[in-house]
């Protein structure tokens, strides 16, 4: 949403569609799960009075919605994609299946997984986590407005430490603010190493793929 209270920014979702583009055309296959709290956040309308599947189910129609908005800049930046729904929505896009989801992965797509995990009280970071496991990824990276993980807020906490590794246990253990804990052990129990960046460095994916330590990596160990 850029600099906005809401909504969709044409400058910045064709910031990251470019980034993506040399990613793919570098040869990296591609999946991306991207959340909704641009538009509608499912949680938060529940605390608000709203009924939690009803609102959940609102939050996973507006990931559909930015998937297509992504799609549509990737198209224009020359780079074929496909969004695939965890909820029936034929007329706009396809059902998500493991296996079409790979071929179009190996034949050089950008796969886009909307709409979550398809169910309610699961999160966007759980949604990733289980995709990312499901095709086989090799990499799960969060791309998120912070540069990595610390041991508390930076922005309020100017001594706080930056990890650049740390286990899935410690991030657990310590309540670290990665992802939702339900991902987090997705993650761990499936070997699944997970990268933590900040999205608004233009170029960092590019040279974290190319084998720069770029913000944080969760991993097995202590």
């Amino acid at each position: 949403m850029g600099d906005g209270d809401f909504g969709i920014d044409p400058v910045v979702i064709a910031r990251v569609a470019g980034e993506i583009s040399d990613l793919s055309q570098a040869g990296a296959q591609i999946g991306l799960v991207i959340g909704g709290g641009n538009i509608f956040r499912g949680a938060g309308l529940a605390q608000g009075g709203i009924d939690r599947v009803t609102a959940d189910h609102m939050g996973m129609l507006a990931t559909v919605m930015n998937g297509l908005a992504m799609k549509d800049a990737l198209q224009k930046a020359g780079v074929n994609s496909k969004v695939m729904s965890a909820l029936a929505i034929e007329q706009v896009c396809d059902p998500y299946l493991r296996d079409r989801a790979v071929d179009s992965l190996q034949q050089g797509e950008v796969v886009i997984f909307s709409a979550g995990t398809g169910s309610p009280f699961f999160t966007t970071d759980t949604a990733a986590s289980l995709r990312a496991i499901e095709i086989g990824a090799q990499l799960l990276i969060k791309a998120t407005k912070v540069d990595g993980i610390y041991s508390s807020d930076p922005v309020t906490n100017p001594d706080a430490e930056f990890y650049p590794r740390i286990s899935y246990d410690r991030a657990i253990r310590e309540g670290l603010k990665v992802m939702d804990a339900t991902a987090i052990m997705l993650c761990r129990d499936h070997q699944m190493p997970l990268q933590v960046m900040n999205i608004n460095n233009k170029g960092a994916m590019m040279r974290l793929m190319q084998g720069e330590e770029i913000g944080s990596l969760v991993e097995s160990g202590e």
